[in-house]
């Protein structure tokens, strides 16, 4: 008989709960994992409650952090853009720094590193250019 008809005390419960969805707060595709980690550091810092999806196995689906409680979620957005000002900012000063000290990889030590994929790159590029304009002679 229960299968019929609902306890009345299960019933109560069940409306007392407010089913909300998660809201989509950050998108990890390319996301380095130190930035990953730091954001959510932040997030469990404040107390913000949130979970995270993963990519799957094809990497098909899309890789987030979404915030369970809606209310929450201004707060997070907050946050978040407070942490990325931060985080550009500094990553701003690391390149300048690196560029005065001449620390900087330019082009040409790029090449001295790696001389075959260059070469590979520059055949790539010629092999494109030939089969765009072969089809109009």
């Amino acid at each position: 008989m229960s299968l019929l008809k609902p306890e009345p005390e299960k019933t109560s419960k069940r409306k007392q709960q407010i089913i909300a969805m998660a809201k989509l707060l950050f998108r990890l595709r390319n996301v380095p994992e130190d930035e990953a980690a730091e954001v959510r550091e932040l997030l469990a810092h404040h107390d913000i409650d949130f979970y995270e999806t993963e990519p799957g196995n094809w990497g098909i689906s899309m890789p987030g952090i979404w915030v369970h409680d809606t209310t929450q979620l201004e707060q997070a957005k907050q946050l978040l853009i407070t942490y990325q000002h931060e985080r550009s900012t500094l990553a701003r000063q690391h390149h300048d720094l690196l560029r005065q000290s001449g620390q900087h990889p330019s082009m040409m030590d790029r090449l001295r590193e790696n001389p075959l994929r260059f070469i590979i790159y520059i055949a790539f590029i010629l092999i494109i250019i030939y089969i765009s304009v072969s089809i109009f002679f």
